[in-house]
């Protein structure tokens, strides 16, 4: 998976689509990743004392990884990413202007 944890990202598909957001949390397992402020739905939750009134919750859900797409760093335009080896490490790179993400 070439999206990580901090990343910012532009969902390609669903009702979102064409918004920017920051990503929170992966699940590389699933192949899917949590985006701030996106794929929002409304979780209804109980009073928790006597009294208190229960409450609605806006909550993002997690998105599949191939409708995101990375927006890199330099050219702040959504690209494909690609891999490179430099100095034994792998690195990340945008396929548009060829910096380093």
């Amino acid at each position: 998976m070439k999206i990580r944890k901090g990343d910012n990202v532009k969902i390609l598909s669903g009702k979102d689509r064409g918004k920017v957001g920051k990503v929170l949390r992966v699940f590389p397992e699933d192949d899917r990743a949590t985006v701030e402020g996106l794929n929002l739905y409304k979780k209804r939750s109980k009073p928790k004392r006597q009294g208190q009134k229960g409450e609605v919750v806006n909550v993002p859900r997690p998105v599949h990884a191939s409708s995101l797409m990375l927006i890199c760093g330099s050219c702040k335009k959504a690209a494909r990413v690609g891999s490179r080896s430099e100095g034994g490490k792998k690195v990340r790179y945008c396929k548009k202007c060829g910096a380093n993400i």
